[in-house]
Order: structure tokens, then C-alpha cells, then sequence
């Protein structure tokens, strides 16, 4: 199988900074190097619970899709997201995008739909594959994101993983205008 492009949203309203290091380690390990957005905070969306950090994560891999949603569970499963009483939202990881397929797939349905309907999806998106083509809508996430009329609280957060900084200083400045 060739490598095939995905992007997965990571998301966690839980002992944020634990969890979003813990998921990114866990994909570091799973795929090697990891192309990450910048890290935005965020109002909850749909539910009320603590405020959330939302990125993207680009990886590559030959792994078949459902292989790679079971991954994805065990790594949400390993962080608590399935326990039991759970209190918000320790770890998601969401395919957004697997290559350019469209349909669904089992428990996946790609494209998925949040990538056009909430900024802490489309944004970090946007400034991580701006020049990759939404495989329905036709544009770019650049061109979706600077057309994107989507009311929602979001704002670049300064988060640094294995020493590295994640959200770049011209972004912090540029919110905090």
C-alpha cells in the first residue's frame, strides 16, 4: 500500500496539557515525525464543559483506514476517554482526512464534517495544509478558511511539546491585537 496522507484533529478538555502531550507522544510513536498546527483554545461546542486546545496533526502512513481508527481508539482508551464515570473529554482523535477519499468507511465518514462547520478544525487546518484541496468542497483550506463564516471563540495558545513550540509568536501577537 502506498503512504497515504491524513489529518487528524486532536482535541482535549481535560488536563489539557497532559492529554494533547500524552495523544501527541502516542502518535510520534504509531508514525514517526508529525507535522502539527499550531494549538488554539476554545469554547466547547455542542456541550457544556471546560474549555478545550484543538489542533491538527498531518501524518503518513500505509496503514489501512479501520486499522487506523482502532489505533486511534486504543490511544483515546489509554487516556480515558472511554472510562467510566468519564468528566469531559481527556483525548479525541478525529480522521479528517485519509488521501483524498470520500465516503464512509465502518465508523469513519470522510471528509469529516467538522472541518467545514468549526474553526478549531478549520483554522489550524488552514495554517498547517493551506494549499491542500478540500476533496468536496474544491478549495483550498486557505481559500475555506478566509470565506469560513463560522461564529465560535477560538484564540492561539503558546504550547510547547518534546521542546518544541507548536503555535508560532507572529500568530500569539497577531490574536493579542
Amino acid at each position: 500500500m502506498p503512504l497515504v496522507d491524513v489529518y487528524l484533529g486532536v482535541g482535549t478538555n481535560v488536563e489539557r496539557e497532559k492529554h494533547l502531550c500524552a495523544g501527541l507522544d502516542a502518535l510520534f510513536e504509531l508514525f514517526g515525525d508529525l507535522d502539527c498546527s499550531p494549538v488554539f483554545e476554545s469554547e466547547p461546542v455542542g456541550i457544556r464543559s471546560a474549555r478545550f486546545l484543538n489542533m491538527v496533526v498531518h501524518v503518513k502512513t500505509r496503514m489501512p483506514l479501520q486499522e487506523l481508527d482502532q489505533q486511534l481508539k486504543q490511544i483515546e482508551a489509554l487516556n480515558g476517554r472511554y472510562a467510566v464515570p468519564r468528566i469531559g473529554l481527556p483525548l479525541d482523535i478525529d480522521v479528517l482526512l485519509y488521501g483524498k477519499q470520500v465516503g464512509v468507511y465502518g465508523n469513519v465518514i470522510l471528509p469529516r464534517a467538522e472541518i467545514l462547520k468549526n474553526a478549531f478544525v478549520l483554522w489550524p487546518l488552514a495554517l498547517l495544509a493551506g494549499q491542500v484541496q478540500h476533496p468536496v468542497a474544491r478549495q483550498t483550506f486557505t481559500q475555506l478558511w478566509q470565506q469560513a463564516q463560522i461564529e465560535q471563540d477560538l484564540w492561539p495558545l503558546a504550547f510547547t511539546w518534546r521542546e518544541q513550540s507548536l503555535t508560532p509568536k507572529n500568530l500569539l501577537k497577531a490574536s493579542a491585537v
